[in-house]
């Protein structure tokens, strides 16, 4: 299978907005499809784990793969070093195989400045008083840190205009299905389809 087979799906979202919960989902759902585990220099909160929801490193090798050109994309955030391997991007499509990214809007665009060709999905709140909410439920830091999580978020909603597709998270059932949905039928562009194609209209029968 060509590259041209592979597809990169680029899913961003303000924190508290159910991305993760998404992704999660649509993994199980299509056990075709690779995850691009980033790598980060915080600590693992409860519940996560290496390898599944990120790749825990120190500064130093963080640096170090910064040098060396891994990273397709990395960003700082309040302290600390987010990166994208590009050596799982390329080996991936190498395969010929789809791979999901879990990327915010700034490292989005220089995704989509690499790989143009990608899916790129936006995934919305119901409304900015839902978001509240859930930031604030969460209780991620103190008071403070939820405020600039919250202006955070309303900045990288601001980015939702370049993105492909938009899925409004009022129902994340329904929002599953909605990105599910996005993805077969991007599989299903003809540029995705000429292996198929090429091959269909060699197997003419003999009159």
């Amino acid at each position: 299978m060509s590259n041209d087979d592979s597809l990169i799906m680029v899913v961003s979202a303000p924190s508290g907005t159910g991305k993760t919960s998404i992704c999660r989902s649509l993994l199980q759902e299509i056990p075709t499809l690779k995850f691009s585990v980033s790598y980060t220099t915080r600590e693992p909160r409860k519940g996560e784990l290496e390898g599944r929801d990120y790749h825990f490193v120190t500064a130093a090798v963080f640096q170090e793969k910064i040098r060396a050109g891994e990273f397709a994309e990395w960003a700082e955030n309040y302290g600390h070093l987010y990166g994208t391997s590009r050596v799982v991007i390329e080996e991936t499509r190498r395969q010929g195989g789809d791979i999901l990214l879990d990327v915010e809007p700034r490292g989005a665009r220089a995704i989509k400045e690499s790989y143009p060709e990608g899916v790129f999905v936006f995934v919305l709140p119901p409304d900015l008083e839902e978001l509240h909410k859930r930031l604030w439920k969460r209780g991620d830091g103190d008071e403070e840190m939820r405020r600039r999580r919250f202006l955070k978020a309303e900045d990288e909603i601001k980015e939702v205009f370049w993105y492909d597709y938009v899925v409004v998270n009022d129902r994340l059932e329904e929002a599953i299905a909605r990105v599910k949905a996005i993805y077969l039928a991007e599989k299903c562009r003809r540029e995705r389809q000429m292996v198929i194609i090429s091959t269909f209209l060699a197997k003419r029968p003999s009159l």
